[in-house]
């Protein structure tokens, strides 16, 4: 910047609601990257809301004596006392120059979305102190960033976007495999997507998934509910044992079989069609849905509500019904598998 040009300004309140940790971080470092980009010398703040007085805010906002520019982030501000709501909302009326204020903050997020219950006295986030504080920066025009938590076709676009941005292209059935593998963790399925771009050369299909995921793969009850519900009895079984010498929760891999048996069980319900068109009606993604047919092949009306059965059996027997819930879960297995079988006859 020359000497006689006139310094960026950057907006001065920023407010980020929601409580999804890896979209909360990227939120708040946007806003102190476009701060840096005004002045590369910008001091930076975190504090959490319990900590905030007049006095600490005063110091925090109040112009420097040496024209330093400043971003101040609060953090928990649902959290806010009534006092401190006063304090943040007076100041947002009138910021300081030279100052960025970031708000974090649990939500709901603007229009809805996934609510919070109301508690007494407004405590813990959810009632009208907390919101008093959300509106009123809304009011006041603070740049708003959404950081709430994603619907499954929300995570599917979030992975496809991780992949572009890391100079990738990723196949429909990688992303499913992906998305089964690693889960609902965002970071996790950041970290993920980056690391995939970078092994395959940018091309990540299934064969690539399965090389970089095969250890972990083996071992999530995804792999086990899979290898079930299209009658693979061998891998299913080793699978199971793999699962659970290596820790993985029983009731993890029971929640696993019935999300398959059941979804197995809509998919062929709404009958053969567009992935695409039916996902809306069954509130699935429609990678789910393409898988869910594929998985389906073999299945008929009766073996699917024998194995509905098996499933909910299984949840009540991993939850304490049964004595040995890993005995539970293979016999679980070999009852789908039964099922599978009788279908086909």
């Amino acid at each position: 910047m020359s000497p006689t040009s006139a310094p960026e300004v950057t907006a001065p309140l920023h407010l980020v609601v929601g409580d999804e940790s890896l979209l909360v971080e990227r939120a708040v470092a946007r806003a102190i990257t476009a701060a840096r980009e005004a002045d590369p010398a910008v001091e930076v703040a975190h504090l959490p809301v319990g900590e905030i007085t007049a006095g600490v805010l005063g110091e925090l906002v109040s112009p420097s004596l040496f024209a330093e520019s400043r971003v101040v982030v609060i953090e928990n501000a649902h959290d806010a006392s009534a006092e401190v709501t006063t304090l943040l909302l007076d100041y947002a009326r009138a910021p300081s120059d030279g100052v960025t204020l970031v708000v974090v903050h649990r939500g709901p997020p603007k229009g809805g979305g996934k609510g919070r219950k109301p508690t007494k006295g407004g405590k813990g986030g959810g009632g009208a102190k907390g919101d008093a504080l959300l509106e009123g920066l809304r009011g006041a025009g603070a740049t708003e960033a959404s950081a709430a938590g994603l619907s499954d076709d929300q995570r599917a676009d979030f992975v496809r976007s991780e992949v572009r941005q890391a100079g990738g292209r990723m196949t429909g059935d990688a992303l499913g495999l992906l998305m089964d593998a690693v889960g609902s963790d965002l970071r996790e399925l950041a970290a993920a997507a980056s690391q995939l771009v970078s092994d395959s050369g940018g091309q990540v299909d299934a064969d690539a998934v399965r090389a970089f995921h095969r250890g972990r793969a083996e071992v999530t009850g995804f792999a086990v509910a899979e290898r079930a519900i299209t009658g693979d009895r061998t891998a299913a079984l080793e699978s199971l044992r793999w699962a659970l010498e290596t820790g993985v929760p029983h009731v993890l891999l029971a929640d696993a079989l019935a999300d398959a048996v059941r979804t197995v069980a809509r998919v062929n319900a709404a009958g053969r069609g567009d992935p695409y068109a039916m996902a809306s009606s069954l509130k699935m993604p429609p990678w789910k849905v393409r898988k869910a047919q594929g998985q389906g092949r073999g299945w008929g009306d009766e073996g699917l509500t024998r194995a509905m059965g098996v499933v909910a059996d299984l949840n009540a027997n991993v939850k304490g019904a049964a004595a040995d819930p890993a005995y539970a879960l293979e016999y679980a297995v070999e009852q789908v598998l039964a099922a599978r079988g009788s279908s086909r006859r």
